[in-house]
């Protein structure tokens, strides 16, 4: 009985990843502005590998191989988002368009009158 349940807890959260992920990358060709596919893909990435990982700790012989799919886990959670920040400010910072946006809403409000 608990072989099938950690079976089942096991393909739940396998697939539930492999579906996140799916989506990432429809999120990545269906958006059209760069930070926009950045989201989707940093987004799919950490959560879709959190449940595939999640996944394979029910299905793991030992607790040390359990031990380190928490640590590849702990790793990618602390990585992922920090790399992803480092990429979205270099866009802002070397894409020109950014420079002609308005700073603040008084501007906009100096250019409605």
């Amino acid at each position: 009985m608990l072989d099938w349940l950690r079976f089942i807890l096991s393909f739940a959260f396998l697939v539930s990843g492999l579906l996140i992920m799916i989506t990432a990358v429809v999120g990545v060709y269906k958006f059209d502005y760069v930070l926009n596919r950045m989201h989707a893909a940093a987004m799919g990435d950490t959560l879709g590998i959190l449940f595939c990982l999640i996944g394979l700790t029910f299905n793991a012989p030992d607790i040390w191989t359990v031990f380190k799919l928490i640590l590849i886990i702990v790793f990618l959670w602390f990585s992922s988002p920090v790399n992803s920040h480092l990429i979205a400010r270099l866009e802002v910072t070397m894409n020109p368009q950014w420079h002609q946006l308005p700073l603040s809403p008084e501007h906009l409000m100096e250019e409605d009158s």
